[in-house]
């Protein structure tokens, strides 16, 4: 006579490969949460941290500053020597990071990259830039600071062809 298996032993069978498939899917869901959970805490770190090298750079300045203050009784004009080569040390080091002047003067009024503070009448076309009263910087392609400026615009004299 033919042996078939029976029910129960295919039953048994079935329900220990599905406990094995239960046992692995837990495992890699236990897994994938852990994943998850490190890449959160990279990225807040990576936040955290993100500005540690700038400031390293700006180290140097302070000291440059601190150095400059201990000698604030000296010559004026070292002083005024001593302030202007750490200007150009901060703007080099923050032009070499990425950030950029934004180009106001003789050009026309761009919302994006300006602000005004100030209308004058001109003969000059409506919204050409006349003054900057403050720069406007971008770093890489995100402008940091809109420009503050003076535009023309046309008094209605010059509109109406007077």
């Amino acid at each position: 006579m033919d042996k078939k298996p029976s029910y129960k032993k295919l039953y048994e069978e079935e329900k220990k490969k599905n406990e094995e498939y239960l046992d692995i899917l837990k495992r890699l869901q236990a897994d994938f949460e852990n994943f998850k959970k490190r890449i959160e805490k990279e990225k807040e770190d990576f936040v955290k941290y993100a500005n540690c090298a700038l400031i390293s750079k700006l180290l140097v300045i302070l000291d440059d500053f601190d150095n400059a203050l201990k000698h604030a009784d000296s010559d004026k004009t070292q002083i005024l020597n001593g302030l202007k080569l750490l200007h150009e040390k901060i703007k080099k080091l923050l032009y070499d990071e990425g950030l950029k002047e934004i180009n106001c003067k003789g050009q026309t009024f761009d919302p994006y990259q300006h602000e005004v503070l100030q209308e004058e009448d001109s003969e000059e076309e409506d919204g050409k830039i006349l003054e900057e009263f403050q720069k406007g910087y971008v770093y890489k392609d995100k402008i940091l600071r809109s420009s503050k400026v003076k535009i023309s615009k046309k008094n209605k004299e010059n509109k109406n062809g007077k």
